[in-house]
């Protein structure tokens, strides 16, 4: 393809996932600076990227249901795009494209299709397996001619953010945030498992600060940790911002926290993530840039639940089932949480 005049770009969420598209926009703006970007976004998503530079954002909001699709179409109302990449294959997303035109609508391959997904694109990315979901999404240009070799994200932090979370987290002392609920509750470990390293890392004189979003289920979480702790930490649970948030992972040492959008948040900064992976595949969707730090029971639920190794079940398959976080023990994570510590210079013992 010819250098594009237009893209439109279609991933509306979660969290995680629209962190791993900033990285193809940063591809896109290399290769092309001069190319007009849209990115359709939801609501509560927009707050993290809607301030990148050379992007034009439409908001959708998901709650609205097709009042929020029609919202969408107006606001592109006269325009037609080079190409539209279709990063999401959710029925609501693929009518969502509809309302979209453009001549080169590219989507995911065969195996990665649903929901009447095929009907919606004329292109397709290269099938693979294996692929991080980042390193899927970045495929996304490669029908239009590129292909991302660089992950950049250089998410904008405004210096008033900066300033709260230094105002929360003063000094230089060694810090752990653990951020403990996941939106797929079987994906989350239990309060007191989390309070148990939490009291270890306490009482090896690191501060310890409990965050989360202001739901009535991260909030209910938060209390059951705090109910479990012998040190209390700093809760800043429902306090802060996505921005603020970014802005806690440049200063803090430690990210401690279940496959969750603030993992993958924490990894765009640079930031060490002890991740707690048996419901889903670190490889797939951990943090992309480091799992070194993770706690990997995938394998071990694959032979538990399905009787086989996790190379022999589909690539991407959740174990989303009761009881499969508890086969990460609290020595597990205490484990990886010394060896981050030691690599940072940090002493643990």
């Amino acid at each position: 393809m010819s250098t594009p005049q237009s893209i439109c770009l279609l991933r509306t969420s979660a969290i995680g996932d629209v962190t791993h598209v900033v990285p193809l926009v940063r591809t896109l703006q290399q290769a092309w600076p001069q190319t007009s970007l849209t990115w359709i976004v939801g609501k509560l998503e927009r707050k993290l990227v809607g301030d990148l530079q050379g992007v034009n954002f439409v908001t959708f909001d998901k709650s609205a249901g097709w009042a929020g699709m029609r919202v969408v179409k107006e606001a592109l109302r006269g325009q037609r795009f080079d190409a539209l990449l279709q990063m999401q294959v959710a029925m609501r997303s693929n009518l969502l494209s509809l309302g979209i035109k453009a001549k080169c609508r590219v989507g995911y391959d065969h195996a990665r299709a649903k929901d009447l997904h095929g009907l919606v694109i004329n292109e397709r990315i290269p099938a693979r397996i294996g692929e991080h979901v980042l390193q899927a999404i970045g495929s996304f240009c490669e029908p239009l001619g590129l292909k991302q070799t660089d992950v950049r994200w250089d998410i904008p932090i405004a210096e008033e953010d900066h300033a709260w979370a230094v105002e929360q987290l003063p000094g230089d002392q060694p810090t752990l945030l653990v951020s403990p609920t996941s939106s797929h509750a079987l994906r989350n470990w239990q309060p007191g498992r989390y309070a148990a390293v939490m009291d270890h890392a306490a009482a090896h004189a690191w501060r310890v600060v409990l965050i989360g979003g202001p739901s009535p289920g991260e909030r209910s979480m938060a209390d059951a940790v705090l109910a479990a702790c012998h040190h209390p930490p700093l809760d800043l649970t429902g306090k802060d911002t996505l921005k603020t948030l970014m802005a806690m992972f440049c200063r803090a040492q430690l990210l401690l926290t279940p496959d969750s959008g603030p993992m993958h948040m924490a990894n765009t900064v640079g930031m060490k993530v002890l991740g707690l992976h048996a419901a889903s595949n670190p490889a797939r969707s951990g943090p992309y840039s480091d799992r070194r730090w993770c706690v990997d029971k995938y394998d071990t639920a694959s032979r538990k639940y399905f009787g086989k190794p996790a190379s022999e079940i589909p690539w991407g398959s959740k174990i989303e089932r009761p009881g499969v976080m508890d086969l990460i023990e609290v020595g597990d994570v205490i484990e990886r949480f010394e060896a981050a510590a030691e690599a940072m210079g940090i002493r643990t013992r």
